[in-house]
């Protein structure tokens, strides 16, 4: 992901696992902070173009780990938090959030971004999109996002993604072809 997507690479969870963990959206952290910390009102993600919240929560390393920025690191950081999202599922939220505690320390170098409740129901954004496959692949939903940027700076384009999946042997979505599933699965 980092070399051939160079994009930040980010952990996707479902609200519910959010709720586990009481883990918040960082708008809302922010907005119960501005008064103490009043440039915090000024850097609330209210102007987004494509919608009206960030999706992104905590950032998190393991406590194994070093720098956390390394590719191995990292690695550990993901696979971890799935395992043990996995695990605490049906805990309390007192004991899951000790249990986070105790593997997890924040600030760290993997972001995590927390689904909308009603999923693409409410928003449609990678980590929507991600979350819903996850689940109607009956997978938990836990997983690792990046976008695969450009030579130019930019978000590859949609035909140049195109031609990295085929010549990767991988399959390329558009997420209005995930939503259109997405309904059809609800039903």
């Amino acid at each position: 992901m980092r070399k051939e997507g160079g994009g930040l690479i980010f952990l996707m969870i479902s609200y519910d696992i959010a709720k586990k963990f009481s883990l918040p959206y960082l708008t809302d952290l922010y907005s119960k902070i501005q008064d103490k910390y009043p440039i915090f009102k000024s850097l609330i993600a209210n102007d987004i173009p494509y919608d009206n919240k960030s999706s992104f929560s905590l950032y998190i390393n393991h406590r194994d780990t070093f720098t956390g920025i390394t590719d191995i690191d990292r690695s550990l950081t993901i696979k971890e938090f799935a395992r043990i999202a996995q695990k605490v599922s049906n805990l309390d939220e007192k004991k899951a959030g000790e249990i986070l505690g105790q593997k997890f320390r924040s600030p760290g170098h993997v972001p995590i971004c927390i689904s909308s409740k009603k999923l693409l129901s409410e928003r449609f954004g990678h980590t929507e999109l991600g979350v819903s496959l996850l689940k109607m692949a009956e997978l938990y939903p836990v997983g690792c996002g990046c976008e695969i940027m450009g030579d130019n700076g930019k978000a590859l384009s949609k035909e140049k993604a195109i031609n990295y999946a085929n010549k990767n042997n991988l399959v390329f979505l558009e997420g209005n072809e995930i939503i259109k599933v997405w309904k059809k699965w609800l039903k």
